[in-house]
């Protein structure tokens, strides 16, 4: 499990770079709730936008996580664990006002970064015309 890096992974990487050609600006492996000690892949503080970027493995996704042959008990357990707190996370971020935009590691990430920059530029929007963090 050292081998397996947690931050600056290759969908990681590829999202960020086009996050920054698009010319946004954010804060990279960060508490999006300062007291908390959850972080988030990619945050953008000022549009109040936490983005989780997720491996299918590690975070269960229905489709293509294929439960281990050897120590099935130790990963089951680590895996469901590991969507109980993405779970419990974004329910906190929203509750919040944050919007929580989990990005799974086998999808189409430029496109996806498109998404996400037009959706962080929608809310910094709203909050220049709006004088006000709430959204």
């Amino acid at each position: 499990m050292l081998g397996n890096k947690s931050r600056d992974t290759k969908p990681e990487l590829v999202v960020r770079r086009h996050l920054h050609a698009a010319g946004l600006r954010y804060r990279v492996h960060a508490r999006p709730i300062k007291t908390w000690n959850r972080r988030a892949d990619i945050v953008f503080s000022r549009a109040k936008t936490a983005i989780f970027i997720n491996g299918c493995y590690w975070h269960g996704y229905p489709k293509h996580y294929v439960e281990p042959k050897t120590n099935t008990d130790y990963w089951s357990h680590k895996i469901e664990r590991n969507k109980e707190r993405d779970a419990e996370t974004f329910r906190r971020l929203r509750n919040e006002k944050w919007l929580v935009i989990p990005v799974w590691e086998h999808e189409n990430l430029v496109a996806r970064a498109e998404k996400i920059a037009i959706r962080v530029r929608k809310r910094i929007n709203h909050l220049d015309q709006n004088g006000s963090s709430k959204f």
